[in-house]
C-alpha cells in the first residue's frame, strides 16, 4: 500500500530526531571524558621529594585546570563582585599582593599578610594558611569567599551567578560530568588550577643543573644560610636537598614576647602552639615583601637583621632559634649582604612571567 505524502513527512520528521538524540548522546559522552592533565614535575623534585600529593576524588585534568584557572580571576566570586582569587594573589607578585595587609571589598582591611602560591602539591601535611586553619587546598580556596573581611559572599548567591553565567555551565559540564554547580566542585576546580603553580626554575635551580653560575657573595651567602653558626636558616626553610625552600610546619621564630595574635594556638587551642606560624618559602623573595605573616617587615634587610640581633624570647620559642640569647645569629654587614644575595637566586621570574598562570 503506497504511502501518502503526510506519512513520509513524518517518517522523516523521525529519522531525523533519531540522528539528532545520537549526535547529541555522543557529543554528552565526549564532554564527560575529561582529559588527564599532565603536570610537569621538575627532575630536582622527582628527586628529592615524593609527591605531588593529588587526591584521588579531584585528579588533575585539562578541563578541570582551565576551569580552576578561569575561577582564580573570576569576581563573580565575590559578594559585589569586585574581588577575585587573583586580588590577593597576583601571578606577577607570584602571587600575592605586595599589601602588609589585603584588601577585602570595600576596602576592608585584613590582619595578615597574603601568602604567595607555588609548589603547593607537595605540601604534604595538608594544613594551610599561616595558622594552618585549612585542612586541604580545596578548604584553603572555600574559606576566603565567605570571610567578612575578604569576598564576604554566600555560596548560593555565588553558584547563582556562575549558574546563569553563559559559559560556566559548560565548562563544568566538561570539567565533572554535571552543568550543577555547586561550591564543592567550585573550589575542586580552584585547587587544581593551584597545584599546577610550580616554581623551579630561579638563578639557583639553574646552578644546581649545571646551567648557571653564582657569584662569590652568592656563594658565601649560601654557606652562610647552611652553617649553624652563622645564619642557621636550613632547619625550617631547607636546602639543596629541599627545593620547596619550607618545612611546611609552624614555629614561633621570635618575633614578639607577648602574641596579639596566637596563630596556630588559636586553630588548636593548645597554648603551647602560641606565636607559631607556618614557615614560608623563601623562593620568590624578590617579588612577595612585605615579610612575615604581619608583613612587619618591608625589605629583605629588615627580616635578616632581625634574625641577626632581634630576636625575642617568649614561652614557647622554638628550639631551633638557638641564638636567642644573643639576640640572633648576629652576623657581619658583609655577611649579611652575601645572605641577600643567596636569597634573591631563588627568584623565578619565569614563574611570575609564565603565561600559564596569567589571566
Amino acid at each position: 500500500m503506497p504511502l501518502d505524502g503526510k506519512k513520509i513527512r513524518n517518517y522523516i520528521f523521525l529519522f531525523m530526531f533519531f540522528l539528532f538524540l545520537m549526535n547529541c548522546a555522543s557529543k554528552e559522552e565526549e564532554i564527560y571524558t575529561p582529559i588527564a592533565y599532565n603536570l610537569k614535575v621538575p627532575a630536582l623534585f622527582s628527586e628529592k621529594l615524593i609527591g605531588p600529593l593529588i587526591p584521588v576524588n579531584n585528579p588533575l585534568t585539562e578541563e578541570g585546570v582551565t576551569l580552576g584557572k578561569k575561577l582564580f580571576f573570576e569576581k563573580l566570586l565575590s559578594r559585589d563582585n569586585t574581588q577575585s582569587c587573583a586580588t590577593c594573589h597576583s601571578p606577577k607578585k607570584a602571587f600575592t599582593d605586595q599589601l602588609q595587609f589585603s584588601l577585602g571589598i570595600n576596602n576592608n582591611l585584613g590582619t595578615r599578610n597574603a601568602m604567595p602560591l607555588f609548589n603547593l602539591a607537595w605540601n604534604f601535611s595538608e594544613r594551610f594558611s599561616w595558622d594552618g586553619q585549612d585542612f586541604s587546598l580545596e578548604n584553603q580556596a572555600f574559606t576566603p569567599i565567605t570571610n567578612p573581611i575578604e569576598m564576604d559572599a554566600n555560596w548560593q548567591e555565588v553558584t547563582a551567578k556562575l549558574q546563569n553565567h553563559p559559559t560556566y555551565p559548560d565548562l563544568f559540564l566538561r570539567a565533572f560530568g554535571t552543568a550543577k554547580i555547586d561550591s564543592t566542585l567550585v573550589v575542586k576546580a580552584i585547587a587544581q588550577f593551584e597545584r599546577t603553580l610550580i616554581s623551579a626554575n630561579s638563578k639557583f635551580d639553574k646552578y644546581l643543573r649545571d646551567e648557571a653560575t653564582l657569584t662569590s657573595a652568592e656563594k658565601n651567602g649560601f654557606t652562610i644560610f647552611m652553617e649553624e653558626e652563622k645564619g642557621d636558616c636550613f632547619h625550617c626553610h631547607g636546602s639543596e636537598n629541599n627545593p620547596l625552600w619550607t618545612d611546611n610546619e609552624f614555629h614561633n621564630n621570635g618575633l614578639d614576647r607577648n602574641f596579639t595574635d596566637l596563630g596556630l594556638g588559636a586553630i588548636t587551642g593548645d597554648p603551647r602552639d602560641n606565636g607559631k606560624f607556618k614557615t614560608p618559602s623563601i623562593r620568590n623573595l624578590a617579588f612577595t615583601a612585605p615579610y612575615m605573616h604581619d608583613g612587619r617587615f618591608a625589605t629583605l634587610e629588615e627580616v635578616i637583621e632581625f634574625y641577626s640581633t632581634g630576636l625575642q624570647p617568649s614561652s614557647t620559642i622554638d628550639p631551633l632559634m638557638k641564638q636567642i640569647n644573643r639576640g640572633g645569629v648576629n652576623l657581619s654587614t658583609q655577611e649579611k649582604a652575601d645572605l641577600k644575595a643567596f636569597l634573591l637566586t631563588l627568584s623565578d621570574f619565569d614563574f611570575v612571567n609564565s603565561p600559564a598562570f596569567q589571566e
